[in-house]
């Protein structure tokens, strides 16, 4: 393949025609080596290879096909390229010998430049096949070596998986466990959980339900002894937990001081509760800590394992549901799951949604309620109070909306909003001279507005913007308010006092606050709460605390404003009582801007 001189072998039995092509050959740099009959050809090929073979049909003994045919059969001759020169031109000549398996044929009598281009290109592919087969015989072998190194590089390999996969159960079991208390973790929690469902689903007789537990006011152990300490009792809560447990139950932490557990193999819901009763006693007793001696309670949820769940987290999602309805009923107890809980759990998410896009689309209305003095009978003051228009729904009631607005925290921007729609309704009215200048525009403002470092900037910008005189301006605020921050309150309080805005306490006497408590803040007036209004009605012989409370509000000097007036006899009461204002549905409901217009243009006197 690399000879200088490609090497022809001439086969053929007349010495003439080996002459002819010997000398014409020769003359192109090929070395020709000539052979008379088949026994030759075999000593010359076992000489050397030649690289192509010329070869005549009509041979003696042995003819061209057969000598063909044998040089291909033997392994040393076989990819040897062979060219039949002969004068046998007839079709059947030429088939029979490439079946003999040769590759050309060139039929006598014939031009040497048909021979030589034939020979070339025919050596041509014989070279370019041998780098093929070195190509391949060099690729074998670097197969060959890359496949030992792979092997060894394999076992090497293997030592490290096993190394790895040690270590990935190590990693795996503190990802599925809770560093502090060594408890399966959420995620491993719901893997058992989901476990658990699956085999509820395929055998009817398997029970299981599951507990949510929290713990009641555990920020409060963190807040005043320490994270240290709260992460030590979590420890302890832990250990208290397991002891009430059979090693077929799953207890883990969930996050926080949530914990979660899956009763296995149970009969009915009554192995559940007996075990939350049987942990709400044992919480209950006294945590001997490192340096402290802490009680603690908690609130659990039960669901029951209910093979209709499609997935392991709505099990857990509805048994949390029912951990906060025990947490709302008063904490330390149990609660169990019942299906209508869910649907009030989606329905207030969906209350919740709605009202952040009615905050965002203003679906809100500002309905007016008159309030009446009672020693002139006439409207003085009009209460702002906010209604929501919902799309859908038609008027919804704050009763049902402002709960939720302060859950999701959008009773402030519902606050200012209203405030501002009040204001400027009002100034509008005053320039239109729809009312009397001296009318005043009461608002209620929440507990968690004052908790707004800039709620006094916010009051002046909108004092300002609508050209309210402050005056006329009163701001209810609940009892709630000032059992917080106390100092900061009084504050903001009495820098509102100093704006000539008056300010009402709303709801008096269903909070907590002290008389001395009370006598500490710049309050204009006290509301009382329609409860004690419509006790007063059914016990005509003792009026309760109404005649106590109008009492207190005089002799603190303030006026006293009753709520939830709906009959004259209550009206008269009141009077006799020498309270100074009054307002309800006696004298009017709620009411949108036109009509609240209405009603004070026809000038009604009670």
């Amino acid at each position: 393949m690399n000879q200088i001189q490609p090497d022809i072998l001439v086969i053929d039995d007349k010495p003439d025609n080996l002459r002819v092509l010997f000398s014409l050959l020769h003359r192109h740099d090929y070395n020709v080596r000539e052979a008379l009959n088949w026994q030759t050809t075999v000593d010359m090929c076992k000489t050397k290879l030649p690289d192509l073979i010329l070869l005549d049909i009509m041979m003696p003994d042995i003819d061209g096909y057969e000598i063909c045919h044998q040089l291909k059969k033997w392994q040393l001759t076989a990819d040897i390229p062979i060219i039949f020169i002969s004068a046998l031109n007839d079709v059947f000549d030429k088939v029979k010998a490439f079946n003999s398996g040769c590759v050309d044929y060139i039929s006598k009598p014939f031009a040497f430049e048909e021979v030589l281009a034939r020979i070339n290109n025919h050596l041509e592919l014989r070279r370019a096949k041998m780098e093929i087969l070195q190509l391949n015989t060099e690729l074998e072998n670097r197969v060959k070596k890359r496949t030992q190194d792979l092997e060894n590089a394999l076992k090497e390999l293997q030592n490290s998986v096993n190394i790895r996969q040690e270590l990935q159960t190590k990693l795996l079991n503190i990802v599925l466990h809770d560093s502090l208390t060594g408890l399966p973790n959420r995620v491993l929690f719901i893997r058992k959980l989901e476990k658990a469902l699956q085999q509820a689903k395929e055998e009817s007789s398997y029970k299981f339900a599951v507990l949510f537990l929290d713990c009641d006011r555990f920020k409060v152990i963190n807040d005043s002894l320490g994270h240290l300490v709260g992460d030590e009792l979590l420890v302890a809560i832990a250990r208290r937990l397991q002891a009430s447990l059979s090693p077929f139950d799953t207890l883990s932490r969930l996050g926080g001081d949530e914990f979660g557990i899956i009763l296995e193999n149970i009969t009915d819901i009554n192995s559940a509760i007996i075990l939350a009763e049987e942990i709400l006693q044992k919480l209950s007793i006294a945590f001997k800590l490192s340096r402290y001696e802490v009680f603690m309670n908690a609130s659990i949820g039960i669901n029951w394992g209910s093979r209709d769940y499609e997935k392991p987290e709505y099990l857990l999602r509805d048994a949390d549901t029912a951990m906060y309805r025990a947490k709302a009923l008063g904490r330390a107890r149990y609660h169990v799951f019942d299906p209508i809980m869910y649907q009030e759990a989606i329905k207030l998410l969906q209350l919740e949604n709605d009202l952040r896009r009615a905050v965002e689309r203003q679906e809100f209305l500002v309905f007016y309620q008159p309030i009446v003095s009672l020693s002139t009978g006439k409207i003085t003051a009009l209460e702002a109070l906010v209604r929501w228009q919902h799309p859908t729904r038609g008027l919804v009631s704050p009763i049902e909306f402002i709960p939720a607005s302060e859950e999701i925290g959008l009773i402030n921007q519902i606050n200012l909003w209203v405030l501002q729609t009040a204001c400027e309704t009002i100034s509008t009215w005053y320039e239109q001279k729809l009312l009397d200048d001296s009318l005043c525009i009461s608002v209620n403002l929440s507990a968690r507005l004052f908790s707004q470092r800039d709620l006094i900037s916010q009051i002046d910008s909108i004092i300002e913007q609508t050209k309210i005189n402050p005056i006329y301006l009163k701001i209810e605020i609940t009892e709630s308010v000032i059992m917080g921050n106390s100092i900061a309150i009084k504050n903001i309080l009495y820098q509102l006092k100093e704006r000539k805005i008056n300010l009402i306490m709303d709801d008096f006497g269903t909070g907590y606050s002290s008389l001395s408590y009370l006598h500490s803040f710049p309050f204009n007036s006290l509301k009382i709460d329609k409860t004690f209004v419509k006790r007063m009605q059914e016990n005509q012989e003792n009026m309760g605390l109404v005649p106590a409370m109008i009492g207190i509000a005089h002799s603190m000097g303030m006026t006293a404003i009753a709520e939830g007036v709906e009959t004259p006899e209550q009206l008269a009461q009141l009077r006799n009582l020498n309270c100074d204002y009054a307002q309800g549905y006696l004298f009017s409901r709620p009411l949108p801007q036109e009509l609240i217009i209405d009603l004070i243009s026809s000038s009604p006197q009670w």
